[in-house]
């Protein structure tokens, strides 16, 4: 096992990375304290400075400059801004105001997950709000049109604005991966969820939506072959571009002979790349992993108590933060399968544990059966299944934390492996120390039984956590593989020139004998080290760094697409056509703002 080293870091703030080329592209230039980018129009400082903090605030305040598009054009406004001379922007009409006040809300329900028959309440309360405090104004709502065709209509058109942003940004990816996702549904429908991580020249890293499938409408795997490939197709991305694939470990997914996985490293087999890359545990790893090691179907057993809990326990004060964990999570109403999924997450579970004692004296109290708190073996199944899954908690937590490339999160599985064989051996002693709820069992029962009678079997935990390490091992044998390329691309300056591939010694040793670069890498993030690296004299390490760049280095947008999902279950589970739902996911997941002109411009346009 490797890890990579920690370098020695004399911590400056992003915001001292500034970029001339920002200048014509964002309209800001570099102050003279240094610190952070000013707008040349409004004059402000933003004060972080990564590029998509600056791209934000163009977007979002002077996206109106865009017309300034020709170079000359472009150059000139630069010039009058630097002396003070502001152009007039045309002040928006009241039809414009309007139509982006109705874009606005449009965009807020489906963020929301509220429907867009919604649209008509929103007015009636905003009339309500107008008469009351400013009659007068009473009137704009008149031209504003929030009925339910109006609004679904307004909902595709940013869509279709957000995507064509996404496509624009896909042409300059150098290098792109998939996640695959096949488990976030718990609607009456499945969907694939594919999701994009490209990467730029500058290094810059974009994850979006890139299409949704309809399981039901595409059964086999040729079939949602040729829908992913159709949607690569459409966004301008060729496979040989392609280094990676982050699924869930599903047959569907990772069949040997019949998985998508095969059919896709088959098709973007090049000369010129590497094969593709694929690791299967990032997705829903609490969830797939929880099947795993439930050795006594207990998340069966846990159902069946919540659902009493709900139905006849809903005002005792102790299940309280229970309930409102539920609430919190998928709101007050909730189907089967996603009661299913909240009660395989390690902190659900943790909960659960604690009020033990309190849901037996409710089940007694109600007359339901309290068999399982006096099986020996089910309660110690239920310690261990406790603690095994609050591990994995932490390290499905470690893995949610974005833009730390897959060479840090590679760091994590290890680690966890590492202590997997911790774990093994202390069960084999029969020692407890990293399983509080399991030791708290095993010493309950000590107190209730003889001291002679043997409490719990070592061999049948060692099996579960042989059997995790083992599915652990397989699921990211190909990041094994590729271990030096992630090592070389965390640490290039400590990385022995002579156990690098033989097309990069050449490179990597100018590179380590460069003492300016040695001070950018110290004083700089990562990515925006790779990003000033010149493509021209370190074009093989400028490569491998595109290619590491785009692999996933974490799970945040599928939990948070799956978020939305459980939260608004309900919503979602409506008969949605799949280019609506593909829209609430999109604006869901996107860290792109809407270019608001462009759809206002094109509100009378034909839809395409």
């Amino acid at each position: 096992m490797w890890m990579t080293p920690k370098r020695n870091r004399m911590e400056v703030d992003e915001s001292r990375v500034f970029r001339p080329e920002w200048t014509q592209r964002y309209l800001v230039v570099e102050p003279p304290e240094g610190n952070g980018a000013q707008c040349l129009v409004c004059r402000r400082l933003i004060v972080a400075t990564r590029e998509r903090d600056v791209r934000r605030h163009y977007e979002a305040e002077h996206e109106y400059y865009d017309r300034y598009v020709a170079e000359g054009e472009r150059t000139a406004l630069v010039e009058r801004l630097r002396h003070g001379d502001v152009p007039v922007v045309a002040q928006l009409t009241q039809e414009e105001r309007a139509a982006r006040a109705g874009l606005g809300i449009t965009r807020l329900l489906a963020l929301r997950g509220r429907g867009w028959g919604e649209g008509d309440f929103v007015y009636q309360c905003l009339e309500v709000m107008l008469r009351e405090v400013l009659p007068e104004h009473v009137g704009v709502l008149e031209s504003i049109d929030l009925t339910p065709e109006v609004t679904g209509q307004r909902l595709l058109n940013i869509n279709r604005n957000l995507r064509s942003q996404l496509f624009s940004q896909a042409r300059d990816f150098k290098a792109y991966s998939l996640a695959l996702d096949d488990q976030a549904f718990v609607a009456y429908e499945n969907y694939l969820l594919v999701f994009l991580r490209g990467v730029g020249h500058d290094l810059e890293v974009h994850e979006e939506l890139l299409t949704i499938v309809n399981l039901t409408h595409h059964f086999s795997v040729g079939a949602l072959m040729a829908a992913i490939l159709e949607a690569l197709q459409t966004a301008g991305l060729s496979l040989q571009r392609m280094v990676g694939l982050t699924t869930t470990h599903t047959l569907r997914m990772i069949g040997e002979n019949s998985g998508l996985v095969s059919y896709m490293r088959e098709k973007a087999v090049s000369p010129n790349c590497w094969n593709v890359i694929h690791y299967s545990g990032f997705l829903h790893l609490e969830l797939l992993s929880s099947y795993d090691v439930d050795v006594n179907q207990i998340i069966n057993t846990l159902s069946e108590w919540i659902v009493l809990i709900k139905t006849r326990g809903v005002r005792r004060p102790e299940f309280q933060a229970l309930l409102a964990e539920s609430e919190s999570e998928h709101g007050e109403r909730v189907n089967g399968r996603c009661l299913n999924n909240w009660l395989r997450k390690g902190k659900t579970l943790k909960l659960i544990f604690s009020l033990r004692k309190e849901i037996e004296a409710f089940l007694v109290s109600i007359g339901a059966t309290t068999v399982h708190f006096t099986d020996k073996q089910w309660l110690c199944d239920f310690g261990f299944l406790v603690d095994i899954m609050n591990h994995l908690r932490e390290l499905s937590e470690q893995l949610r934390v974005t833009k730390v490339f897959a060479a840090a999160a590679f760091d994590h599985i290890c680690t966890f492996e590492v202590k997997l064989n911790l774990l093994q051996r202390h069960i084999e002693e029969k020692n407890l120390t990293h399983f509080a709820a399991f030791r708290e069992v095993v010493d309950e029962l000590k107190r209730h039984l003889k001291g002679d009678q043997k409490i719990f079997d070592p061999d049948r935990y060692q099996v579960v956590i042989c059997r995790l390490l083992k599915e652990f091992e397989r699921h990211f044998k190909d990041l094994r593989y590729i271990k030096k390329d992630l090592e070389l691309f965390a640490n290039p300056f400590n990385f022995k020139a002579e156990y690098a591939p033989i097309s990069v010694r050449v490179e990597l040793t100018k590179l380590q004998a460069n003492t300016n670069l040695w001070n950018e890498y110290r004083v700089k993030e990562l990515g925006q080290f790779y990003a000033g690296l010149s493509a021209e004299s370190y074009p093989i390490i400028k490569g491998v760094a595109c290619k590491v760049a785009s692999l996933f280095d974490s799970n945040q947008i599928c939990e948070k697409a799956f978020s939305y999902l459980t939260q608004n279950q309900h919503t979602l589970s409506r008969p949605l056509t799949d280019e609506h739902l593909q829209a609430l996911f999109r604006i869901a997941t996107t860290e792109m703002e809407p270019h608001w002109d462009d759809l206002m411009r094109g509100r009378n346009e034909p839809n395409p």
